[in-house]
């Protein structure tokens, strides 16, 4: 199945972008999960949620996971920053092993968790004080971050009195006070309605144009994986493994209207079917 953006399931090397026909990228590396493997206990049994991941993402580089619900998804993005233990592989940052969560990585979760008896300033100032950054050096940095998100004017406000969407962009600006290498996006925006959903891309877009962070982001939006990202990656079902690859031929930046052109379609649909193959072979695996 191949599209006009010269895609091809199975064959990611097709595509005419100089990095996938094996071109050096001499971006610096940033993150690297080398075998990455995570198994649980359930009902007193070992099961493997991720099996022998390798994943390397270079500086400033994009990335969107998708694949079968349950594949494993959150679960590699978790291990990725240090909040879900490894049974097997390295997570590196810049090189240097990483052993637990660090500021060298920064999660946004799919629910905001922001700390509701603090005002917007003080959520996303929070870390700050965590690491006793003095007072007048973190108000600057948050008073920063909440323009860079447009949240300007709700300084004093309390999160309860933002709608859904303006609470994750309070949850994006708090992951981006502490500077991090890397920025872990765990379905930020699945819990707002569609409309809201497509107006938090585009600022996504935006604050990262601006800041330009090693980013990985999960979703089960196919459309959001290749509007946002760089390179989208499909994970099989359970256990997670790499099953395909593409690299995302648009420019940057990328308006929202490039949604609705016919190339993007054609890439929607050529990793759908990937992800829809892996999910009928889980489904019969039941």
């Amino acid at each position: 199945m191949t599209g006009d953006g010269g895609l091809t399931v199975g064959d990611s090397s097709s595509t005419s972008d100089p990095v996938a026909s094996g071109a050096p990228d001499a971006r610096p590396s940033r993150l690297c999960a080398k075998g990455l493997s995570v198994d649980y206990v359930r009902k007193g049994k070992s099961v493997r949620a991720v099996d022998n991941v390798d994943l390397e993402l270079r500086d400033g580089e994009f990335v969107a996971i998708v694949g079968p619900s349950g594949s494993g998804k959150s679960t590699f993005l978790m291990a990725i920053d240090g909040l879900v233990p490894l049974s097997g592989g390295t997570v590196s940052v810049n090189g240097t092993v990483t052993h637990g969560p660090a500021p060298d990585r920064a999660v946004v979760f799919q629910d905001a968790s922001l700390l509701p008896w603090r005002t917007i300033i003080d959520n996303v100032a929070y870390g700050l004080e965590i690491a006793k950054r003095p007072k007048a050096e973190r108000y600057r940095i948050a008073e920063e971050l909440i323009a860079l998100t447009g949240l300007r004017g709700f300084e004093q406000f309390y999160p309860s009195q933002l709608s859904g969407g303006m609470r994750q962009r309070v949850n994006i600006a708090r992951a981006l006070a502490s500077n991090p290498e890397v920025l872990l996006l765990d379905e930020p925006f699945s819990g707002l309605d569609a409309q809201t959903r497509e107006t938090m891309q585009g600022e996504l877009l935006k604050v990262w144009d601006e800041q330009k962070k090693t980013a990985v982001f999960v979703t089960h939006q196919i459309d959001e994986a290749v509007y946002l990202a760089d390179r989208v990656i499909a994970f099989s079902a359970r256990p997670a493994r790499i099953v395909q690859e593409w690299r995302i031929p648009f420019e940057r930046p990328r308006p929202l209207e490039l949604k609705q052109t016919q190339k993007h379609r054609d890439i929607e649909a050529e990793i759908w079917a990937v992800v829809r193959h892996e999910g009928e072979k889980s489904a019969k695996g039941r």
